[in-house]
């Protein structure tokens, strides 16, 4: 007898949703009334591809608010994406890390 996949909701029956594949199916959370049944084990979206960020490596980052003068900032913008990345690293050498 082979198993059966779930049955969606009408109000997902949308063209513009990808097709569910085994894979997802099986990755996915399974819930009854709102109680998990099975967690899910991964995120896996549309053509197999992860999103998001990356998990953090040994430890996440803090977020802080920083004063910083108009100048400093203004340079550090100039060089386009990555100046908050770029501020750390500075920072990094400084104090010798």
């Amino acid at each position: 007898m082979s198993e059966s996949k779930p049955v969606l909701p009408p109000e997902w029956n949308d063209p513009d949703l990808p097709e569910w594949t085994d894979e997802m199916f099986d990755t996915a959370e399974y819930a009854v009334a709102g109680k998990v049944i099975r967690p899910a084990t991964g995120y896996l979206g549309p053509n197999g591809v992860v999103r998001g960020r990356p998990p953090a490596r040994d430890r996440a980052k803090q977020q802080v608010t920083l004063r910083l003068d108009p100048d400093v900032l203004e340079r550090f913008r100039a060089d386009g994406p990555g100046w908050q990345s770029r501020i750390n690293e500075a920072l990094r050498k400084v104090v010798g890390l």
